[in-house]
């Protein structure tokens, strides 16, 4: 699935209330759920707007945000800008399923309602762990395997239907993570519907 809706709604994007509490909740189970250091780096990877960073913040050190929509990339300068962001983060142009991974090791890799649009998941994955420093946390939060009804206002949707727990679970683990844990995170409502949103937290083994 290309840029375009995305970049169509990156101006309102934060005007959505239910978008803030969701990024605010999924940046909670992260702290609630991995050691974050004051220092950790982090990389917000489809970072969209940069809500699920705004929201960690206060507990982590110099962050990187990483989208592949231009729109959003504006979004995210622009509150570098007038600080929503601090002046030293980064904004990368990054689509790990058509570029390689660049220099750059983090701590901690966070992608919120990320992955069901990403065909390569495989490759994405090894891009992603291959950036991680060794001790360092995948953070994915997104949805539970649904019946296609999310995305079913979407012509040119061509990603997942959510994701069995357990599969992940083993995707990431095939992916070079260990201590894989799936739990509860948070909820979307669409249209009447309620959708449920995990967190899978992997680690990549201080020896690889």
């Amino acid at each position: 699935m290309g840029n375009e809706h995305f970049d169509q709604v990156a101006e309102s994007w934060d005007d959505d209330p239910e978008k803030v509490a969701r990024a605010r909740e999924i940046a909670l189970a992260v702290l609630a759920n991995v050691p974050v250091r004051p220092q950790a780096r982090v990389l917000d990877y489809g970072a969209g707007t940069g809500l699920v960073t705004q929201a960690l913040l206060p507990h982590v050190g110099p962050v990187t945000l990483a989208d592949s929509s231009p729109g959003m990339r504006a979004v995210l300068q622009r509150k570098v800008v007038d600080g929503g962001l601090p002046a030293d983060a980064r904004v990368w142009d990054l689509d790990l399923e058509l570029q390689t991974a660049p220099p750059g090791r983090f701590d901690l890799i966070v992608c919120a309602l990320v992955m069901h649009h990403v065909r390569a998941l495989d490759t994405v994955l090894e891009g992603l762990v291959g950036m991680l420093d060794p001790g360092g946390v995948l953070c994915i939060a997104d949805l539970d395997a649904e019946d296609g009804s999310f995305h079913a206002h979407r012509h040119d949707f061509d990603g997942h239907h959510g994701f069995d727990r357990g599969e992940l679970a083993g995707t990431l683990e095939q992916a070079g993570l260990e201590h894989v844990v799936v739990s509860d995170c948070t909820t979307v409502v669409k249209e009447g519907t309620t959708y449920p949103v995990f967190l899978a937290v992997g680690r990549r083994p201080e020896q690889d």
